[in-house]
């Protein structure tokens, strides 16, 4: 097969949602219909224990949340999917935010019972500002639910979303009984399964005038279906799959992922609809997917997946050409040539070797140190992007080893887990505590995932103390030092640096913040790195 062929059946996708949406059950639906699990909940490999593909990790399945963004990868219906489970808990939306650069369309579950809540609002910003095309799936159709009407409506008016409602729910709640396919104008009517909807529901496909469908509804339940459709159909334009791309219309389903209701159906319409890859720009100028010189960039770095062997995989979205194992590139970090050897395919916490691979799929690069989240690995020296975010950290703690005994593993510990780049180490000039350190998150339950992993996966014991600061900000590089000496620095706040040994500014409020300013106007800082913006930004 030619290459642009090969990248016509590649699909990149996430999931995304507000924390018990239904997400990790939609994630684990997929792999169900896609053939990647015999039982829904079990990893084919590890035959019938009960435990999600995507929530791994020993502390996901006890707090029953996802920390890590998971790659899960598989083939279904000619398509080589490349699918991200995301966290949907707002102190992990870093992770998040960094997986959807990775990603060329997105799913978006909501809760029919509360519509667009706050986590989702914010990740539909982020996927409209990079112009990800969305579809949306209602989940939870067979509990009690606001009307999928007023449903519509909210998607319309908050999220300034055009919404095409691709199926729709015969009856709500306990009278849910499958949903009705608007484009091949066939109902699907599905039975409710025992042990959680494990395997694939049995589907009864017929027409809407057929006297089962009319069996299985009342009298009334079906007439007021036929006025709804009659009104969707009076009320909305054709279905235009170039308005999805562009991003102004979301394909709306309705469904239950539990009960594996109208699950297959969205993964059809996604795979048909969805974005092929689509070209990356690098200083204007436009990356074709299809082109001789392999491009791609690392999206995320994660630390200690096999216990046994304490390794690490960065986690790299090819954008162009074909990567083969063996090859050797460029790491535009640091200018160094580098060979590709020891590459995986990845299902969760399982992987398999991989030979090749296109633009669209995602590689794990196993073992080797040096590679950082946003590096670019190319054979054309000319490539480097600029895909990945910065995001301020708002929560500060110091953390220490209390056992002299573990001070490897706890050294060894920290350092790996720091390479995955959602907590960050920043080091106080006026620090004189050699065995504590500065952590810095987006929010605090980063802080109790790295105690915990530590722990559980390192044997290394910490202690966690709160730092008296809220608000950091980035000091620019141009400043001179004999400034920075000289500065009025406010009570209760000091200077540090980052792990790049860039200046940063740490105050314990946003009141303290404006009044260093007020008192070192020479002195310009930002809320992101200097690197990372065009012109200095005050405050």
């Amino acid at each position: 097969m030619k290459a642009a062929d090969e990248i016509k059946i590649r699909r990149s996708m996430a999931i995304i949602s507000h924390p018990d949406a239904g997400k990790t059950t939609l994630t684990e639906k997929f792999l169900l219909y896609g053939g990647a699990l015999h039982l829904a909940g079990s990893v084919t490999s590890r035959k019938k224990e009960r435990a999600t593909a995507s929530d791994w990790m020993e502390l996901e399945r006890k707090r029953g949340i996802s920390v890590s963004s998971t790659l899960l990868q598989f083939d279904y219906a000619g398509y080589k999917v490349n699918l991200l489970d995301t966290p949907g808990h707002k102190d992990f939306s870093e992770d998040t935010y960094r997986v959807l650069t990775a990603v060329d369309s997105v799913i978006m579950v909501l809760d029919a019972a509360k519509g667009i809540e706050s986590q989702t609002r914010k990740l539909f910003e982020i996927c409209r500002r990079r112009e990800i095309p969305i579809f949306t799936y209602v989940n939870k159709m067979d509990r009690p639910t606001r009307h999928p009407l007023e449903l519509l409506d909210e998607l319309e008016d908050v999220l300034q979303l055009n919404a095409f409602p691709v199926n729709w729910p015969l009856g709500t709640g306990f009278d849910f009984k499958g949903v009705y396919d608007r484009m091949a104008k066939q109902v699907h009517l599905f039975q409710k399964l025992s042990k959680g909807g494990s395997q694939a529901a049995p589907v009864s496909i017929r027409g809407l005038d057929d006297p089962i469908v009319k069996d299985n509804l009342s009298a009334q339940d079906y007439a007021h279906l036929c006025e709804e459709l009659e009104l969707l159909e009076g009320a909305g334009g054709l279905f235009d799959p170039a308005d999805v791309l562009a991003g102004d219309t979301t394909p709306v389903f309705f469904g239950s992922a539990l009960n594996n209701f109208g699950v297959q159906l969205i993964l059809d319409y996604f795979l048909k609809y969805s974005s092929e890859p689509i070209p990356r720009k690098v200083n204007g100028r436009i990356i074709p997917t299809e082109s001789d010189k392999f491009s791609g960039f690392i999206f995320k770095i994660l630390a200690n997946m096999d216990p046994n062997h304490r390794d690490r995989i960065a986690f790299l979205r090819v954008c162009s050409g074909k990567f083969e194992r063996d090859m050797t590139v460029w790491h535009s970090r640091t200018g160094e040539r580098v060979k590709l050897s020891n590459t995986r395919k990845m299902f969760g916490q399982e992987r398999e070797a991989i030979d090749e691979a296109y633009a669209g799929d995602v590689v794990g690069i196993v073992g080797r140190s040096g590679f950082g989240i946003g590096d670019t690995l190319t054979e054309d020296p000319a490539i480097t992007y600029h895909e990945i975010p910065r995001f301020t950290p708002e929560c500060f703690m110091t953390i220490r080893n209390p056992n002299p005994a573990n001070f490897k593993k706890f050294k060894k510990g920290m350092d790996q887990l720091l390479e995955e780049g959602v907590v960050q180490e920043f080091f106080r000039d006026d620090d004189v505590h050699a065995n504590s350190r500065l952590l810095a998150a987006v929010g605090p339950l980063q802080f109790e995932v790295v105690t915990y992993r530590l722990q559980a996966e390192y044997g290394a014991e910490s202690l966690m103390e709160p730092a008296p600061w809220q608000v950091l900000r980035w000091i620019d590089p141009a400043t001179p030092e004999a400034t920075l000496r000289e500065a009025r620095i406010p009570s209760g706040s000091t200077l540090a640096r980052d792990a790049n040994q860039h200046r940063v500014l740490l105050v314990p409020s946003e009141w303290t913040l404006n009044y260093f300013c007020e008192k070192n106007p020479a002195i310009a800082i930002s809320n992101v790195p200097y690197e990372l913006i065009q012109k200095p930004r005050k405050r």
